[in-house]
């Protein structure tokens, strides 16, 4: 990504000094962040994530001192670049739409475990927003390990993990997450996890509007960067990380989508920058 002189964000806290570290015994990380990004539904209670990977793997807390390392500095100062794009364009796409004044979300950056508006976290469920107090969470430690874990990554990759996050924001501004979190707790789990996939299906889609903004308004993307937000949107659908951690998928369970689902709404975003196109909740769930 082209990001020379852009401006940082204003609304970043950084709270990684003061985190305790859970490190992780048997399983490894890379089954803990399949198991929390399997479970995660975003702005969502925290605690079924918490269960699902304590169940399947031994942890054991240690409070750490932080120490920065220069690629921590690096990346802190990359997702600042990044939110500070998501409000310049959300600002403008919500003045166009006539949907009013856009209310930028805050961005924690934290070192292992977080206290949030949606309880307590660990790095090991990923970037999340919590819909509570309107606030991105995300430690470092997962981008710089994204390459590793899940086989994919890259500036634009980094940069979409962000957008996605924020995508929630943007529906919780319009009203759509809290309804669609009311209707899940109305209906049987199932149901609830269809509902939780279209949620996450616009929000890629969000993301990609974002990223063809972005580029429009500050040409932001390079020869490469759309490959690789779209192989990483793949490699977290839920088919794929199923089969990493159990060896075969399970449909009745998906909440994030398949991954050519997420591929196909994050594309479709990027390549019509249409914010009103995003529709994912009248589409027959097969056809997502």
């Amino acid at each position: 990504m082209r990001l020379d002189g852009r401006r940082r964000s204003g609304n970043v806290e950084d709270r990684r000094g003061i985190s305790g570290r859970t490190v992780g015994v048997g399983g490894g990380i890379l089954g803990a962040i399949i198991i929390g990004i399997i479970t995660l539904v975003s702005g969502g209670d925290l605690g079924d994530v918490a269960r699902n990977v304590m169940g399947n793997q031994a942890n054991r807390t240690t409070t750490t001192t932080y120490v920065e390392t220069e690629e921590d500095k690096q990346l802190a100062d990359f997702v600042s670049v990044i939110l500070a794009g998501t409000e310049d364009v959300w600002t403008k796409i919500f003045r166009e739409e006539g949907w009013g004044e856009y209310e930028p979300p805050k961005m924690v950056l934290f070192h292992g475990a977080v206290q949030s508006g949606c309880g307590n976290a660990t790095s090991q469920v990923g970037p999340f927003y919590c819909s509570a107090d309107k606030t991105v969470y995300i430690d470092l430690d997962f981008l710089k390990d994204m390459e590793t874990d899940i086989g994919g990554g890259g500036d634009f990759a980094y940069a979409y993990v962000i957008a996605h996050e924020v995508g929630h924001h943007v529906q919780n501004l319009l009203g759509v997450l809290p309804k669609a979190h009311e209707q899940m707790s109305q209906v049987s789990e199932s149901e609830a996890n269809r509902i939780s996939v279209r949620i996450e299906l616009q929000a890629d889609y969000l993301a990609g509007v974002w990223g063809h903004t972005d580029n429009e308004m500050f040409r932001s993307i390079e020869p490469g960067d759309v490959d690789e937000a779209l192989d990483v949107a793949a490699k977290i659908g839920d088919d794929y990380l199923q089969k990493k951690a159990y060896g075969r998928e399970m449909p009745e369970s998906f909440n994030h989508g398949r991954s050519e689902w997420r591929v196909r709404w994050l594309n479709k975003g990027l390549t019509s920058g249409n914010p009103t196109g995003g529709d994912t909740f009248s589409v027959p769930y097969n056809d997502l």
